[in-house]
């Protein structure tokens, strides 16, 4: 049986890789400079405050407007989960397995304020799927599953996203396990056409991964510390904010692991706009514990870091080996039009892909162009600059 399970899931690991190096060719000659909302950069706080619902203080009240008031406007739900029992169900889990069978359009669940300690599964067969809460602080998924103690990395996620076009709306996701236990997720996806907004996503090692197809992560905060957002996904971060742990005395930080391991594959990861801001617990020991950008996972590992701030606490060297020479001929690290102190890239690893790159290629990366956004992202009336800040 595990032979044919494994053939199986490598067949489709080639379908989709070859899906989306065909997708990826389509769009790779559009214009990719597109006019959208006049949004202010990042402001260069060393971390920023949150407002009572959650939504970092930096975000316009325009856009806190879309964030919160467009769901609670447009979104009318399907089913509420309430932990207090003024909902439907009192369980995320329970209100997923009532989703009726054939259903057409967007399924919508309100999930109200409250922690929930349950493993979720948004399976394969639940399509357009929108879960939205009281806020990333006020409504939180939490588990504890981990390495150390007996599950695998890939089970170990509190939150798992399969089905295509799941969206979260101001939801936390947790995986409490800390530190010592090692690989353990708070968030896996592997929906395509993936959309996070305003989300939460707090672990240490491990916390995001993002396994495969096409997401989008827009004004979320993720914390962790060693390889905290994994995965072979074609994703875009966008105003988000990337927040670094104290990780144990003998671990170094990483903020990106990206695993793309077929050289014609169309995935990767851009960093857009975004912030890379040490922790407060991180910070009295900054001098002594190296942090990261990223390291290669796999053979052709992929990112971008555009238009963000980089804080003077990543190492000058910026990104490290995965294990001696692995990969360091093949990945593609580039960055473009960075600030801050971490953005320096005079000292960086001299390895052949690791590159400043120019405007013309940064518009390769937009979200326009890279996940096709105008397609599926601007249809949610989700908040997303599809090209390039800069003038």
């Amino acid at each position: 049986m595990k032979p044919k399970m494994q053939t199986a899931m490598n067949t489709a690991k080639q379908l989709t890789s070859n899906a989306l190096a065909v997708v990826g060719s389509l769009h790779s000659f559009l214009s990719l400079h597109v006019p959208g909302l006049n949004r202010r950069l990042l402001a260069a706080k060393p971390e920023p405050a949150f407002r009572e619902d959650g939504v970092p203080s930096w975000v316009s009240d325009s856009d806190h407007r879309i964030l919160l008031g467009r769901a609670a406007k447009q979104l009318t739900p399907n089913v509420t989960v309430a932990k207090d029992g003024s909902g439907d169900f009192t369980t995320i889990s329970d209100a997923l397995a009532k989703i009726p069978m054939k259903y057409e359009g967007r399924y919508v669940i309100y999930v109200k304020e409250g922690v929930y300690e349950e493993q979720v599964v948004v399976d394969k067969n639940m399509i357009n799927v929108t879960m939205y809460g009281d806020g990333s602080r006020k409504t939180i998924v939490t588990g504890s599953k981990n390495f150390v103690d007996g599950t695998k990395t890939f089970q170990s996620a509190t939150f798992a996203a399969i089905g295509d076009g799941f969206m979260a709306v101001a939801i936390g996701f947790q995986n409490t396990a800390g530190a010592i236990k090692h690989q353990a997720v708070a968030l896996r996806v592997q929906s395509d056409r993936a959309i996070f907004l305003n989300c939460r996503m707090e672990a240490y090692q491990d916390t995001l991964y993002t396994h495969s197809h096409r997401q989008f992560y827009r004004g979320c905060l993720i914390l962790g510390t060693v390889d905290f957002i994994f995965g072979d996904a074609a994703a875009v971060f966008q105003n988000c904010i990337l927040t670094v742990r104290r990780p144990l005395d003998n671990q170094q930080n990483i903020v990106l692991a990206q695993g793309r391991d077929i050289r014609h594959e169309s995935t990767g990861y851009v960093i857009h706009n975004c912030r890379i801001v040490p922790d407060d617990g991180l910070v009295p020991d900054v001098a002594k514990i190296s942090s990261y950008l990223g390291r290669p996972w796999k053979e052709f590992s992929h990112t971008v870091i555009m238009e963000s701030e980089i804080g003077d606490f990543i190492s000058p060297d910026g990104y490290m080996p995965w294990e001696g020479d692995f990969a360091l001929k093949t990945l593609s690290y580039k960055e473009y039009n960075n600030k801050g102190a971490g953005a320096d890239t005079s000292k960086r690893v001299k390895w052949p892909g690791v590159k400043v790159i120019s405007r013309d290629e940064a518009n390769t990366y937009t979200t326009q162009a890279f996940i096709q956004g105008d397609d599926w992202i601007t249809k949610t009336n989700t908040p997303v600059r599809l090209g390039l800040f800069g003038q």
